[in-house]
């Protein structure tokens, strides 16, 4: 469950060698290792751009609020023109130690600092609550800007709608500014910056890694009980 960072009050820069401690620290009570959440979104990337996208090996990719680069570190070695943006210099320094063949930036926190129709495949994890809500239709005409056509973004967010997932975020010390997201809002803000919506589903309904678990959450991904959820907008 990596927590990104985009244009807010909290300074994640603070967090660059705890930041994996902090969150882990507010999900203790889950009983799962924070690298579980992480590395199933990156497979679900992975899984997500195999399924709109060709060669996905050679398609540009970008991580917006890649943090530490945390989840890059799992998506380097499958995707070959990866890039990641964040509004925290020391953050940025941080992720270009951990991903040295990664393309890191920063980032205003308006203006993705990427040309028009320039990436495959867009993508943002757990940042959009920490983007003020009147920048929200502006982060997502950005995702659009920057896409090219037939290419997709995909953002994940906490469900609001799952308790486990309120406290998880009650508990982090940099989520005191989260504003959760519905998925229906987040269909409404990716529709509104013209993406057609092209997948939607509720993930994490299970903390547990066996295929059995992950298996069953495919039938799930309707029911607004899981701990996160994502959607896919295509240009």
């Amino acid at each position: 469950m990596e927590e990104n960072k985009n244009n807010n009050s909290v300074s994640f820069g603070n967090y660059v060698e705890t930041y994996q401690k902090e969150v882990q620290s507010s999900i203790n009570f889950i009983g799962q290792d924070v690298d579980f959440f992480i590395e199933l979104k990156a497979n679900l990337i992975k899984s997500i751009a195999g399924k709109f996208l060709s060669n996905i090996e050679e398609i540009k990719v970008l991580d917006i609020g890649s943090g530490i680069g945390l989840t890059d570190h799992h998506l380097a070695k499958h995707f070959k023109n990866l890039y990641g943006v964040d509004v925290e210099e020391d953050v940025v320094n941080k992720a270009r130690e951990y991903n040295p063949s990664v393309n890191y930036s920063l980032y205003n926190g308006s203006l993705l600092p990427h040309d028009d129709n320039s990436m495959d495949l867009v993508f943002a994890i757990n940042v959009m609550h920490h983007v003020p809500p009147a920048g929200w239709n502006n982060f997502a005409a950005e995702m659009y800007r920057v896409t090219r056509k037939g290419g997709i973004a995909i953002v994940f967010e906490h469900n609001p709608l799952n308790p486990l997932t309120r406290l998880a975020v009650s508990r982090c010390e940099f989520d005191k500014d989260a504003v959760l997201l519905h998925k229906s809002k987040l269909k409404k803000l990716f529709t509104s910056a013209a993406f057609n919506i092209a997948q939607d589903s509720y993930i994490v309904f299970f903390p547990f890694n066996r295929k059995f678990f992950r298996s069953i959450e495919k039938f799930l991904c309707w029911l607004p009980l899981g701990a996160q959820h994502f959607v896919v907008g295509k240009k």
